[in-house]
């Protein structure tokens, strides 16, 4: 008989049982409600402000990562008339090969052996802590579709990654997700792939999740995220240039979803990984936006890999504050960059 090849290790909880565990207030529900209400104003057009979800490319340690969202308090006091401020706390990393840390969820201690029991609470815990700390509300990635319940009732942003977003249930759980999703385009840069995948999420749908049977409502806050692409040579290409604004603004048009809006990745391929060119490409968006009124309504804001530290390092290198996975913008250019956002807005 053909079983399964693989050694089961131990039933995790269930999300409702991790939420016993650790339980959200009544107060930070509410700053997450409001702080959620205001992010989805911005792709519905109702607020001037555009969005910046900005933090390091993966959650990889609950001290240096609150450490860096703590920051982000006094800058978005100062910006706050023309930006909103979402930390990125990715606690899921995707891997080409699935080889490498693969995030907080996987090893709560990068150094050590994966242990999800851990990594479930360490995840919850870390997105509970910035709420209660630092009044924010963070962005994660939908990587594993069923791990989304652990954290749905305290995020406010999140992303179906380029290698994620052709895929049948992470479309269906956005569409269930109650917060705005961003819908990034494929690796291979097919911009209609990554609408067919808006159209998804933004429908009512059934289907299996955690053994249930259910019906979701539709996301109508499902948008676009330009992050470059990959040609079959394997080289890196941008599609952050006014050219391909507006032909996203044409398939908007054609398509005509609910909200359309686009949010800019200003690392991965439209840097080529290069974290130092996220500041440029901002500045060449906005004046694109600046030139064009319909790219202006279009382009609700801006995704940036920053950290403590400039720059990357391996998993074992022991710098605090720096990534051991792709290479982000330390801090001081990171505050710089976020003041000059605000200054052309």
């Amino acid at each position: 008989m053909n079983m399964m090849n693989m050694d089961f290790k131990r039933k995790l909880p269930i999300p409702m049982e991790t939420k016993e565990m650790y339980p959200l207030s009544d107060e930070l529900s509410d700053v997450v409600e409001k702080r959620t209400a205001e992010l989805k104003a911005i792709f519905e057009g109702e607020s001037g402000k555009m969005a910046l979800i900005i933090g390091p490319c993966s959650a990889d340690n609950e001290d240096s990562v609150l450490d860096y969202v703590s920051r982000l308090v006094p800058v978005q006091e100062k910006v706050a008339d023309k930006l909103l401020i979402v930390p990125r706390v990715y606690t899921h990393k995707a891997r080409t090969t699935s080889v490498g840390y693969k995030g907080l969820v996987h090893q709560p201690d990068p150094n050590a052996q994966p242990d999800l029991f851990k990594g479930i609470i360490a995840m919850r815990e870390m997105h509970m802590r910035v709420v209660k700390e630092t009044g924010f509300v963070c962005a994660d990635e939908l990587l594993y579709p069923e791990h989304y319940k652990y954290v749905d009732d305290l995020l406010g942003y999140v992303a179906v990654g380029a290698r994620s977003v052709e895929n049948q249930q992470h479309r269906l759980t956005a569409s269930a997700v109650g917060c705005p999703v961003g819908m990034k385009n494929p690796t291979s840069g097919d911009l209609t792939v990554m609408m067919n995948a808006i159209a998804a999420a933004q429908r009512q749908h059934d289907f299996i999740y955690r053994g249930w049977e259910g019906r979701s409502a539709g996301n109508p806050h499902a948008h676009a995220i330009l992050r470059g692409y990959v040609n079959r040579q394997g080289v890196t290409h941008p599609n952050y240039h006014y050219e391909t604004l507006q032909y996203l603004a044409g398939l908007f048009a054609k398509w005509n979803p609910q909200n359309p809006a686009v949010i800019v990745d200003c690392n991965h391929s439209n840097s080529g990984k290069n974290p130092f060119e996220q500041p440029r490409i901002m500045k060449e968006v906005l004046h694109s936006c600046r030139y064009d009124s319909d790219l202006k309504c279009l382009v609700k804001g801006f995704m940036v890999e920053s950290y403590i530290e400039d720059g990357n390092q391996p998993v074992d290198g022991g710098v605090y504050g720096k990534s051991i996975t792709d290479a982000c913008l330390g801090w001081e250019k990171s505050e710089r960059l976020i003041y000059e956002f605000a200054e052309l807005l």
